[in-house]
């Protein structure tokens, strides 16, 4: 589990494709502090296994399901990425709760600069729309951000100076790819909706689980 408070702006070292899978390896000397083999470390928000672990640098292996649901398939040597370690029970939850499982994948659309901040627009694919409200929250390449305007095939969030030089959020072009994960609340909760019970029926159940 993630909080989507990126640690590190890391770098892709090198690329080995292997059929339908890839082994990559990453340079974090931050994130491989403590890391060892079986640890898991979110890359641009996509959770990978930790398989070797080297002079500030980590391997890990992306099967043909994590290269087609997410972007890390465009990556190549050279390439910066977000990264940061599960959050420690007991620790402060900076963020929202982040599976590092992308949901899918969305566009950057434009970018519009503000005194010292971002206005960022990111086109949404249909079936995450339902998933996405105003002040909401929504992970964008493993940063918790919030929603600031939410629409059918769209959203945008607004990025403070600490995210845009910290993150490849600061560095993303319009037409650039951006793996997205949804909060997983709204999908339990959709999911209890659906299970063949009643609106009214249904809608109470949550409201008592949720007391």
């Amino acid at each position: 589990m993630f909080t989507g408070i990126v640690e590190e702006l890391g770098e892709v070292a090198a690329v080995e494709h292997l059929g339908d899978s890839s082994r990559f390896t990453l340079r974090g000397p931050l994130v491989t502090q403590d890391a060892k083999h079986g640890d898991s470390i979110a890359v641009n928000g996509v959770c990978l296994t930790v398989v070797d672990t080297g002079d500030g640098t980590f391997t890990a292996d992306v099967m043909a399901e994590t290269l087609n649901r997410s972007s890390l398939g465009a990556l190549a040597a050279g390439s910066r990425v977000n990264l940061e370690r599960p959050m420690a029970l007991g620790g402060r939850l900076g963020g929202h709760l982040v599976q590092g499982h992308v949901d899918g994948t969305g566009t950057i659309v434009s970018r519009t600069p503000g005194e010292r901040w971002e206005i960022v627009k990111v086109a949404l694919p249909a079936h995450l729309a339902r998933y996405v409200v105003e002040k909401g929250s929504i992970t964008v390449d493993g940063v918790s951000l919030t929603v600031v305007d939410a629409a059918d095939d769209h959203f945008t969030i607004s990025l403070i100076p600490t995210t845009l030089a910290l993150t490849t959020l600061g560095i993303k072009q319009p037409g650039d790819p951006v793996n997205l994960e949804v909060d997983v609340l709204a999908k339990y909760v959709e999911r209890l909706l659906g299970q063949g019970r009643s609106t009214g029926t249904a809608a109470a159940a949550v409201e008592e689980s949720l007391r």
